[in-house]
């Protein structure tokens, strides 16, 4: 006779309608440009104007030859207030797009895109902090990697589901987890006892 957990299959499932992680409530801001692709934040040039404008003067802006057009120019510029915690946005493009905060081996695909930040005083504000040390701007730092990890397995595909299957009946599904990885991206969580002991032993097919 079958047991119980015998009865239940668990597929992880790729998902093909997951939701751009730029769209979420995140902490800082991409700006990115590119002739092909609509990358980073609907909102990312104008924050960033915004936020130039007002630490800037014109006869400053003058000084380095100031194009608001131009993506390089706006990072430069940025990076002159010194009011805004900064990252190079790179993209590889071949045969799919990936995304990185450093730059990618291979130079021929491959170049700056863009850029993410969050100004300083939206990380005192959201982190209760007074002061940025150098101990907390790396971890800002790291934050921003994380946004920009995330945003890659959005770009990437590696955005996840679950199904569970039970006497060859869907019972249960789920959608949107971030990473390949079943045991870390979330989907534990939102498993029965018996499929999270067929996933956690690796008793799962995978479904791209």
């Amino acid at each position: 006779m079958a047991t119980a957990q015998q009865k239940i299959s668990v597929e992880i499932v790729q998902d093909s309608d997951a939701e751009n992680p730029r769209k979420w409530d995140n902490l800082a801001t991409m700006v990115c440009a590119h002739r092909r692709y609509d990358l980073g934040d609907e909102s990312g040039t104008r924050e960033a104007l915004d936020l130039i404008y007002e630490n800037l003067t014109d006869e400053q802006l003058d000084q380095i030859d100031f194009d608001a057009s131009h993506v390089p120019d706006i990072e430069k510029a940025l990076q002159l207030t010194g009011k805004a915690i900064i990252l190079p946005l790179y993209l590889y493009d071949h045969s799919g797009i990936t995304m990185k905060t450093t730059q990618f081996a291979c130079r021929w695909d491959s170049g700056q895109v863009g850029f993410i930040f969050v100004s300083k005083a939206k990380v005192r504000s959201e982190m209760s902090w007074k002061r940025l040390t150098a101990e907390r701007i790396e971890r800002v730092h790291a934050m921003l990697v994380g946004e920009v990890t995330v945003y890659d397995q959005y770009l990437t595909g590696d955005v996840w589901g679950f199904r569970v299957t039970e006497d060859d009946e869907e019972t249960d599904s789920c959608w949107g987890f971030y990473g390949s990885d079943p045991l870390s991206n979330g989907i534990l969580d939102h498993l029965s006892s018996q499929a999270k002991q067929l996933v956690e032993s690796g008793n799962f097919q995978r479904v791209c």
